[in-house]
Order: structure tokens, then C-alpha cells, then sequence
């Protein structure tokens, strides 16, 4: 990494919507971020640049997980994370023994894997962030106005008020994909959300609170029966 260069950091994703909410998060962190969708696109491009980091699912399509860690690990020393849905210990053991500097379990939160992102790159003397910090986000949407940075939620008055990181994250999902239904595992960022898990509508109750006048008829964050969520407004950023 030349001098002053932001961390360069690879994803390994095959679920888009889990890569998207990866690669944006480390993004808005000043990393510079590329994704991969199998093993095979990122062992070619290993052959001509070296990664100071991989963040490495286990299920990918063309080759084991755990394979594809020891095999980055034997061509090239950079610092390895592991993100998936498989929570037992033996998979734990097997990723951290096989090369993993870190371990992280779907559903997750994208400030934590930015943290655990920077604390690996920090243990192997790399710089854990950007060269510079990057302009704040900001949607604006029927009114209201959302920095994606430090998660303050404007109202069309003018009231301020910091969202929780869970929130915000739900509310930035919708942000950049208005009028479309997302389904709860998009909201939630994972493949494997239990039919019992009610997190995402718990997240969904309170961005309502916030942001509807009548929380029995929203007319912004609309539910559509038997698919998932919809936000129905026109949505700018800057």
C-alpha cells in the first residue's frame, strides 16, 4: 500500500445485498473497497495486487469458504476476516485456525465490522482508515433529511434527533432504494432471518414513531402484505 493510500480491502460476498451493505459501510470509512461474488474472481485478481485485507464469506458458490481462507493466506500476508452465518464453534476454531485474524457472525452490525475491520488492520501496523474523511451523505425525503454519518434525523421542522445505528441502518437501506419493496432480510442484511425473528419489524415500529404522523396509516414506510416493506417517497442526496 503506498504511503497515505486508504487500507485496501476485498469482499468476498455472493449475496448482493449483504456485499452492498459491506462495501458501503467500509466506504464511508475511506477504505478502498472492491467485492468478489466466488473464489475464482478473487484468486485471478490476487495474481496482480495484493489486498491489505479480505473479508471472506464461508458459502460461496464455486469453493468452500474455509478452502478459499488458507489459500489467500498462503499467497499473500494481509490481514483476514470472516463473515458468515455459520455461528458453531468448530467453524470458529477451523476459520481463525486456518488463517482468520477475525470471526464475524450474520446478522451484524456495520459499525462493529468497520471496528473489528480497523483494530485487525491496526494489530498488523497498517493505517486503519481513509487518507482523509469523506463528505458526509445527506437524503432528503418528504421533508426530512438524514447525514448518514452521524445518523441525525432532521424533521421537516427543523427538530433534530440521533438515531440508534440499527435504525439508521434500515432507514439508509429504503434511502437508496425508495419505491421498491425490500424484503426483511434486505432490511436485515442476512440470507437466514428466522420467519420467527421479529427484529426488523420492531426497527420498522420505531422508524414509524419518527417519521409518520399517523403510525395506523403510514404513508411513508408502507407494508406490502406477504413481501416486505416499502419507503414511497422521492429520495435526494447530495
Amino acid at each position: 500500500m503506498a504511503e497515505g493510500a486508504p487500507a485496501r480491502i476485498y469482499v468476498v460476498e455472493d449475496d448482493a445485498e449483504v456485499a452492498r451493505l459491506v462495501e458501503l459501510a467500509l466506504r464511508d470509512f475511506g477504505f478502498a473497497v472492491q467485492g468478489f461474488r466466488d473464489a475464482r474472481s478473487v484468486l485471478r485478481r490476487l495474481q496482480v495486487e495484493r489486498p491489505d485485507l479480505c473479508i471472506v464469506d464461508l458459502g460461496l458458490p464455486d469453493m468452500d469458504g474455509l478452502e478459499l481462507v488458507r489459500e489467500i493466506a498462503r499467497r499473500c500476508d494481509c490481514g483476514m476476516l470472516i463473515l458468515t452465518g455459520r455461528g458453531h464453534t468448530a467453524d470458529r476454531v477451523m476459520g481463525l485456525e486456518g488463517g482468520g485474524d477475525d470471526y464475524v457472525v450474520k446478522p451484524f452490525e456495520p459499525r462493529e465490522l468497520v471496528a473489528r475491520v480497523r483494530s485487525i488492520l491496526r494489530r498488523r501496523g497498517l493505517p486503519s482508515g481513509g487518507a482523509s474523511p469523506l463528505p458526509r451523505r445527506q437524503a432528503r425525503f418528504a421533508g426530512w433529511s438524514l447525514d448518514c454519518a452521524s445518523h441525525v434525523l432532521r424533521s421537516p421542522g427543523g427538530d433534530e434527533q440521533v438515531l440508534g445505528t440499527a435504525e439508521a441502518q434500515v432507514l439508509r437501506t429504503f434511502l437508496e432504494r425508495p419505491n421498491q419493496i425490500l424484503t426483511r432480510e434486505q432490511l436485515m442484511g442476512t440470507r437466514d432471518l428466522s420467519p420467527l425473528d421479529r427484529s426488523i419489524d420492531v426497527r420498522i415500529s420505531r422508524l414509524r414513531r419518527r417519521l409518520e404522523a399517523d403510525v395506523q396509516n403510514p404513508r411513508l414506510i408502507k407494508t406490502v402484505y406477504g413481501a416486505g416493506y416499502m419507503l414511497s417517497t422521492v429520495v435526494e442526496w447530495s
